[in-house]
């Protein structure tokens, strides 16, 4: 496919978009703004979402590795339904050996190596735990079940549509040595990677509880307010979700000037708030260096990383790079929703919370940015649509993937004929494999860790890159950029999004939904044969998949013009833009599904063509592109 070297992908992934010298200086945090006529989608379809507010304090013991927690939570049913349970998920109870988590980690035949072998040797003093000591509702004993990662209560009083209620709970917890996201005492020497390190209440939409137990994978949670207190030793520097209330008593650029206002004792108290968020992740560690960068007048971005000199070079090199990211994502997607964003030495890999990322941190240059450029798309279309990354991984890792892969263009100044080559070549491997499976399945039940990694990212990113061939580039940016106006906050759904795609776009897309979600149907076209019918030229196409497409082709003679050709999909009701505004088109009749033969004329005789080919670009995932192509050079 390579007889085509247009580098056109900033006009065709980016318009619209400003320069990149341009977007960090213009750029602005706001506040998402609705649509300026008329209701949102959610607003049309009567939409309802939870909310909680937690008040929570812990105090750490950092010898054993606990903390005694309280919580206060209060939860407005904002349901048509009235509630007689609810559920919290307890996700550190995972990492004990003969959990859920251990036994999925080993029966799965391509295991990861540390789950695998690490959860079931834990000595008791390295697995995490909640142990549950008082819980009421409205001040009155409840009465609960711990099952595994789950917390079932049985409520005194139903919560009716519309009314509140509050739970008070006192509990104790173990930080278990990290073995996968959250825990102690990481590989690179972060003490505390605190993630998923409260009791949690599960979310209940639409489609009713989500108790799913924790075996690695993902998450969702409830919108709604935190009121966070930290009490731990001073030595250590706290990192993470929401706003610090208190700098004055850790320091005033905390953690790099401790002489300021320390209280007695050998704790520190350290309070933070945050607002609208579903989630509230914190690290510690005594060796942070804490640098603060403003991309604009409403935004700052801040750097945890341990006072290494071997990283720190890096981390600086980073600083510059995170900001451009941030403001090439807030031009593309939309405003982030907030003034912070923290990214801190803290994980395993890297992994997206509320306003804040926790990524490895002794790493080359080049990984650490592709590390954090991905985690960042996170806070659109993890944190800020807040997406069922349990049920729909897809939504959440694929969309990031595939704007990371434009932030690689725009602000690394990468360039490639397919920026998404690679995720191509991974779902092909898939097929060829054996071990594609639907990208409806649920992050949990995947056969294997392969068909999870490649589905959520590669497979998940490719709903874009083809979405965006079928409707075109410009109208997929514009689909985003009406998803998140739309969306964010909201917990959208997939039908969600592909219903803005087709208003956006004006096709119907509920084949492709169809075809790329809940089927592994593949795609596969072929050049046939090419007829001389005198001075005209008969050119023959081939169906030879499971799942139908538009089509582009082109025709290259040998006197150095060609001409494009497009082929709608009878299924579409449309047809996109000309992708390719210097070379002019032909539009041609559909192609009614499921005929398995297509052929068009030309007005040029079959000794003048060089090249005919279907998607020049190779956009389509195709499983065969070598079909897709007849050479007459000798």
């Amino acid at each position: 496919m390579k007889y085509f070297h247009f580098f056109i992908f900033t006009g065709l992934l980016f318009a619209g978009c400003q320069s990149q010298n341009n977007i960090v200086k213009e750029s602005k945090t706001v506040e998402i703004q609705q649509v300026k006529k008329g209701m949102t989608e959610p607003e049309k379809r009567g939409y309802w979402q939870q909310y909680v507010n937690y008040t929570m304090d812990i105090n750490m013991d950092v010898k054993k590795h606990q903390y005694s927690g309280k919580q206060k939570l209060i939860y407005k049913n904002n349901s048509h339904d009235t509630l007689t349970k609810v559920y919290y998920h307890l996700y550190w109870n995972a990492f004990q050996p003969g959990s859920a988590m251990d036994w999925k980690a080993r029966s799965v035949p391509d295991p990861d190596r540390n789950m695998e072998k690490i959860i079931k040797v834990l000595k008791p003093e390295e697995t995490g735990f909640f142990k549950i000591n008082t819980l009421t509702q409205n001040e009155q004993d409840v009465q609960y079940n711990v099952e595994g990662t789950i917390l079932e209560v049985d409520l005194n009083q139903p919560i009716l549509p519309g009314e509140s209620t509050v739970f008070d709970m006192d509990y104790t917890a173990q930080i278990p040595k990290l073995v996968r996201r959250s825990g102690r005492d990481n590989i690179e020497g972060i003490d505390y990677s605190m993630a998923q390190w409260y009791p949690k209440l599960c979310e209940y939409d639409q489609r009713g509880w989500h108790t799913d137990p924790y075996i690695g994978r993902e998450f969702y949670g409830v919108w709604g307010d935190f009121d966070v207190t930290i009490h731990i030793d001073k030595k250590y520097t706290v990192a993470g979700t929401g706003y610090l209330q208190n700098p004055e008593q850790v320091g005033k650029n905390y953690p790099t000037d401790k002489s300021l206002n320390i209280p007695e004792g050998n704790k520190l108290t350290w309070h933070f708030k945050a607002p609208n968020v579903h989630d509230f992740s914190w690290a510690a560690d005594p060796d942070y260096v804490h640098d603060i960068l403003k991309v604009n007048d409403s935004l700052t971005l801040h750097f945890f990383y341990q006072n290494d000199d071997k990283i720190k070079e890096n981390w600086k090199k980073l600083q510059p790079v995170a900001a451009k990211t941030m403001a090439f994502y807030n031009e593309y997607i939309g405003a982030y929703p907030y003034n912070k964003y923290s990214i801190i030495q803290a994980g395993d890999g890297g992994m997206e919370y509320g306003m804040c990322t926790f990524v490895m941190g002794n790493k080359p240059f080049n990984s650490l940015r592709g590390t954090v450029q991905h985690e960042m798309g996170h806070a659109w279309f993890q944190f800020s649509l807040a997406t069922n990354e349990s049920e729909y991984p897809w939504m959440d890792e694929g969309f990031t993937s595939f704007i990371q892969d434009m932030a690689n263009i725009v602000v690394n100044g990468t360039k490639a004929e397919n920026p998404f080559e690679g995720s191509y070549s991974s779902y092909r491997y898939l097929i060829y494999k054996k071990m594609d499976e639907p990208l409806s399945t649920h992050s949990d039940h995947y056969q294997t860790n392969m068909a999870y990694w490649s589905g959520a990212y590669d497979k998940g990113k490719l709903v874009l890159s083809q979405l965006g061939y079928i409707i075109g580039f410009d109208k997929l940016s514009q689909t985003l950029k009406n998803y998140y106006n739309n969306w964010a906050m909201k917990h959208p759904q997939p039908d969600d999004f592909f219903r803005i795609a087709e208003k956006t776009s004006g096709m119907n897309l509920k084949w492709f939904i169809n075809e790329w979600i809940y089927t592994i149907h593949h795609i596969d076209y072929a050049v046939g044969d090419i007829v001389a019918k005198d001075d005209k030229t008969e050119i023959n196409l081939k169906y030879e998949g499971s799942m139908p497409m538009p089509l582009d082709v082109f025709v290259v003679y040998k006197d150095g013009s060609m001409d494009s050709y497009y082929i709608p999909l009878n299924l579409m009701r449309g047809a996109k833009n000309n992708p390719f505004p210097n070379i002019s088109r032909k539009i041609l009749k559909d192609w009614r599904y499921p005929v398995p033969q297509y052929s068009f004329t030309i007005d040029r005789k079959k000794e003048d063509i060089k090249v005919v080919v279907i998607d020049p670009l190779g956009f389509t995932a195709d499983i065969n592109p070598d079909n897709n192509v007849i050479s007459f050079e000798k």
